[in-house]
């Protein structure tokens, strides 16, 4: 079957934590939240002005559909200077990489090197979520299924915060140059995804929320710890936190969120808490 594809894309540009404070609800969910991922037959972009990060969804409901740049982003390929990372969220997949097919279920995740060519994705209610990084070394293209991926637990539940993070790019698991990907899912009980929230100045993060029931919300919280704002975000909507902001929330109902990082630290311990009692 002849592939195709159908794309958008959208831009949210590199900020400054002064920037929140004259911003009202729409001008706060216009710059940091991306509302639509997946449609089907379709390619979304959004290209995040921190640290260049490429978001992207991509539902194949009718027949595969090959990955290329954005227009606005050059003619060179999309793996020239960059590597990518692919998590399914939905029905069982497939990611053709130059060739070798990698079958992804749900929640699996797929590293893809830099250099790497033709991308294909195929699967009839797979849902792909594509994070694309810059990249200036190779390194091999690897799938990791749920049971590889290392597993940490945090939390406790008379703080309503208890939550496994599986990591699936970081150091230990999967080489990669700058990218980092994981999924943190909560205990029964549990609200809060990351409380104590944290910073890291050298990398920023973008959190997707999932298996969130579609009538409920996550409220996130954001921006400097002095200075905090909220967004209300569904399912798979996705938020983007500069390296100077916290990200953090509680939601109305039981959920996950798939976790990306990118800067030039992979150090997943290297960050700064913030007490709740520090937050303004």
């Amino acid at each position: 079957m002849k592939s195709k594809t159908l794309s958008s894309f959208d831009h949210k540009p590199a900020t400054h934590p002064r920037d929140l404070i004259g911003l009202d609800t729409v001008g706060l969910r216009e710059r940091f939240l991306i509302e639509s991922l997946f449609s089907p037959d379709r390619v979304q972009w959004t290209y995040c002005g921190e640290d260049r990060l490429l978001v992207g969804g991509a539902c194949p409901s009718s027949g595969p559909i090959s990955l290329s740049v954005p227009d606005a982003l050059g003619p060179e390929p999309l793996l020239e200077r960059r590597e990518m990372g692919v998590a399914n969220l939905g029905a069982p997949g497939v990611v053709t990489v130059d060739g070798t097919a990698y079958p992804l279920e749900a929640l699996d995740v797929l590293y893809v090197g830099r250099g790497a060519g033709e991308v294909r994705l195929e699967g009839e209610g797979a849902r792909f979520y594509l994070n694309v990084a810059p990249a200036h070394q190779e390194y091999p293209t690897r799938l990791v299924p749920t049971s590889l991926a290392r597993k940490v637990d945090l939390g406790e539940a008379e703080r309503c915060n208890e939550r496994t993070i599986s990591l699936y790019i970081a150091p230990e698991v999967t080489e990669s140059c700058q990218l980092m990907m994981g999924i943190t899912r909560l205990k029964p009980g549990s609200v809060w995804n990351t409380m104590p929230c944290h910073l890291h100045l050298r990398r920023m993060e973008v959190y997707l929320y999932c298996e969130l029931p579609e009538d409920q919300r996550v409220v996130h919280l954001m921006g400097a710890p002095e200075e905090t704002r909220h967004l209300m975000v569904a399912n798979e909507q996705a938020v983007v936190s500069p390296p100077w902001s916290i990200h953090s929330g509680a939601g109305t109902a039981s959920y996950s969120f798939l976790w990306s990082m990118v800067g030039e630290n992979q150090d997943f311990g290297n960050l700064s808490l913030v007490e709740p009692r520090k937050l303004t």
